[in-house]
């Protein structure tokens, strides 16, 4: 065929754009692999997860493990503010040094800084409705980023940008300022989360002419501080926002170099260049101005700001590495990493660099060769975060049942749960006790066994002696002995304390048994099935129930009432959907649906009680099926929700799990599933409640391996369904263990068989010591369940009646 000159030319060109396209494509392609290959574990954490709704995560910088939790506060007020931090708001107040990990409580903020540019001096933050009335800032989501140990913002009112990052006992500002006659930096020490009237006056001194140095009491607890700023201060000053001087009607005072008071705070101002830099470090102590100062020298003595970011973030890599998933659901990876760093975060360290502590007793000891840790929120996460990090963290378990022996030792009583290392019995039960057993029992001996077994033996028998007040025991204790239950017309929340204390004396019996003490073990397995006394046959809930032995009265179409005995008071009526208010309520934070599962040593037992197996599992049914709906009031907390399952609070966790127990294991595994891809989410919203200290997380992250600790003080952990083609964990002694799910999908979700180390594998539980022993469990998944997979005697989990 004979081509004409000018049609060879238009196809030659057409030959030409086409290669041009390829070798684009080929190029895109090369450079968005090597996008990923230069993706890094750590890349995959999102900070803003949970900071919407009611997650109460914070965004800031941390470190591992680290006291200094460096992050921006919104507002101070009001259960929203737990953290600080809310992501619909779009004004700040400032960058504090310490927050709590998604708590429903309002605590820490303390030793606030803010940047501005103002020729005024403003001592207070203002509102956010009208934020120039203080010195908050306004600012655009678009200019907010945060990743592991970094955070930055633009604040748009005075176009200065804020950098934080952090080591783990120091924090360090980066501001970059405009062109300015009047920059400043302002501390404001009446700042803080919850401004609770129970804090005394702080201090602070202006100490030569760049550092300011001084201590904020914070309800009771003492954070001694040290700033120092990268440039001389032009000008300075103090405030009092409680005083205006009567010639002045200000509250502040030039060039004065120290301030006392509840709400006293101190101005530094410069002169600026078009974006100059100025540096400030902060380092804390809960100990004394000299250990601020030594942490400060040690750990931060120049001001390389970017190498403080840098070594946050490969601290923070290390961590996150020990886990490794693999999956092209890049959405999933993000949650799952965001999961880990969350549930590492809430562990905070409390000693200083030469291992000081404020001890329980006031007073200063020191941490030989351990890690000191002042916080505990163990009803929250002696179910799943503790025991996470017996695989995933194995070299900081010691050290956390080493802080709770020697907080026991000096106080001369076992805490429950508490935060900034003083004492508290908050919550139901007595969930110490379980982070202690489950560590023992999973090989972590290396603290005072005996000394903590006697002082959980003591508080498990005793009343508080004097000078300890009576709520520093276990509540209900007398008539829980006496009468084999917690009764609701004495006790407030009697139901769960029934059953957590149950469940605590299952533990201090195992440990009990393995040290070989058999009278302890008899008797505290005995009070163990104290949980048989609350379960009522006729209506099949645990039930609130009288201490004459009558259960309290069914609502049926009468009106709830409170009674009154003394300075007791509880609801008139049991009504299975009510979770009410304390102190009038006989469930914590749930309902008779939601506790009526709380059996975690002895889910046969209640298999047994509510019929065997096949009514055990329809009754499980109903509870994931009916109405999610409860009685007024409404409660916050029941977010979440399947059913009556509410995976937003903590007595839900173990729930799905239990279908393992009534030989329905593919009931946990497609229920499992549904809450792992329906309740975890990317973005701010992406947590369905209260992060409360790594609890929702580490469920996340355990249940998304396709294993759970139904029962910690046992060292099995139940069989779910896998949500990764696989995951390896670097164990002990560089071994590994992986968990490999084959044929893995949205749609096969159901295991069909299982090998460990290349042999049959047909139970719904896996053994600590098999994990941490290295190998590999291979699931074959499918889009059927596998009704005959995990069934039989031998395939059932612990449970203290088998």
């Amino acid at each position: 065929m004979n081509t004409s000159p000018k049609k060879y030319s238009i196809l030659k060109k057409i030959r030409f754009i086409w290669l041009s396209v390829i070798c684009i494509a080929v190029a895109l392609s090369i450079q968005s692999c090597s996008g990923e290959a230069d993706k890094e574990t750590v890349d995959y954490v999102d900070p803003f997860i949970g900071t919407d709704y009611f997650g109460h995560t914070f965004p800031g910088a941390v470190t591992p493990f680290g006291m200094v939790q460096l992050s921006p506060d919104h507002d101070t007020q009001g259960w929203t503010y737990s953290s600080g931090y809310s992501y619909a708001d779009s004004s700040i107040m400032g960058f504090s040094h310490t927050h709590f990990s998604g708590v429903g409580m309002t605590s820490g903020g303390d030793i606030l800084l803010m940047p501005t540019v103002n020729d005024k001096i403003q001592t207070s933050p203002g509102s956010k409705e009208n934020p120039d009335s203080g010195y908050r800032s306004r600012y655009n989501k678009a200019d907010e980023s945060a990743s592991p140990g970094y955070y930055s913002v633009l604040l748009k009112d005075d176009h200065i940008k804020a950098e934080l990052t952090t080591t783990k006992r120091v924090g360090m500002h980066r501001y970059t300022f405009p062109k300015a006659r009047r920059s400043n930096i302002l501390l404001d020490l009446g700042h803080e989360i919850g401004n609770d009237d129970k804090s005394g006056y702080s201090m602070f001194k202006i100490v030569g002419d760049s550092t300011i140095e001084g201590y904020k009491d914070a309800n009771g607890t003492i954070i001694y501080f040290v700033a120092k700023f990268s440039r001389p201060f032009d000008y300075y000053g103090t405030w009092d926002s409680d005083y205006n001087t009567p010639e002045s009607a200000e509250g502040f005072w030039p060039y004065k170099n120290e301030e006392k008071g509840l709400n006293v705070g101190a101005f530094v101002s410069y002169t600026t260049k078009e974006n100059e830099q100025i540096l400030v470090k902060v380092a804390i102590s809960f100990v004394n101005l000299e250990g601020a100062r030594k942490n400060l020298q040690t750990e931060l003595p120049d001001w390389d700001f970017d190498k403080v970011k840098d070594d946050a973030r490969k601290a923070w890599n290390e961590e996150l590495q020990r886990v490794e998933v693999t999956t092209d659901n890049e959405a999933q990876k993000q949650i799952f990493y965001t999961a880990v760093y969350r549930s590492i975060l809430a562990q905070y360290i409390g000693q200083d660099v030469d291992g000081q502590y404020m001890g329980m007793d006031n007073k200063v000891h020191t941490a030989k060769g351990y890690d000191f840790y002042p916080n505990f929120s163990c009803w929250d996460t002696y179910r799943s975060q503790h025991p996470l990090l017996t695989i995933i963290a194995p070299n900081h378990v010691n050290d956390l049942v080493k802080s709770i022996a020697a907080k026991t030792s000096e106080y001369g009583w076992l805490p429950a749960q508490h935060f900034r290392n003083v004492f508290g019995q908050g919550m139901v039960g007595d969930h110490l006790v379980p982070v202690i057993v489950d560590a023992y029992i999973k090989g972590y001996r290396d603290w005072d066994i005996e000394g903590l077994y006697n002082a959980m033996k003591r508080k498990a028998l005793e009343l508080p002696p004097a000078p300890f007040p009576a709520s520093a025991g276990r509540s209900g204790l007398t008539d829980y002995m006496s009468v084999g239950y917690a009764p609701c017309d004495v006790v407030t929340e009697s139901v769960p304390n029934t059953l957590e204390l149950a469940y605590n004396d299952w533990c201090i019996a195992r440990l009990a048994e393995a040290l070989g003490k058999k009278a302890d073990a008899e008797l505290f397995y005995k009070r163990a099935q104290n949980y048989k006394n609350v379960y009522d046959s006729d209506t099949q809930f645990m039930r609130p129930r009288k201490k004459d032995g009558s259960w309290l009265p069914e609502k049926g179409n009468n009106e709830q009432d409170t009674v009154f005995v003394g300075n007791h008071r509880y609801y008139q009526y049991f009504d299975p959907l009510l979770v009410g208010r304390r102190p009038m309520r006989h469930y914590t934070e749930s309902n008779a649906w939601q506790y009526l599962w709380s059996v975690q040593h002895d889910a046969k037992g209640l298999v047994n009680l509510l019929g065997g197996e096949e009514a055990f599992n329809k009754r499980l049914d109903t509870f994931f099926e009916m109405d999610a709906s409860i009685s007024e009031p409404k409660y916050v907390g029941v977010v979440g929700t399947i059913g009556q399952y509410v995976q937003g609070n903590q007595p839900s966790h173990h729930v799905a799990y239990l279908y393992n127990y009534a030989s329905a294991p593919w009931k946990t595994q497609m229920r499992t599933r549904e809450i792992m891809q329906k309740l975890y989410r990317t973005g701010p919203g992406g947590l369905c409640g209260n992060e409360d200290m790594g609890s929702l997380s580490s469920w996340f992250v355990l249940s998304s391996m396709g294993i759970y600790p139904f029962t910690p003080g046992s060292s099995q952990y139940v069989i779910g369904s896998p949500l990764f083609e696989e995951v390896e964990i670097k164990v002990k002694d560089n071994k590994t263990f992986s968990i490999v799910a084959k044929n893995n999908s949205a749609k096969n979700i159901y295991i069909q068989s299982a090998t460990l180390n290349g042999k049959p594998f047909n139970r719904t539980y896996i053994d600590q010591s098999e994990i941490m022993a290295g190998g590999e469990l291979v699931f074959e998944m499918g889009a059927t369940p596998n009704k005959s997979w995990g069934i039989g005697r031998d395939a059932l989990p612990y449970s203290f009646s088998k």
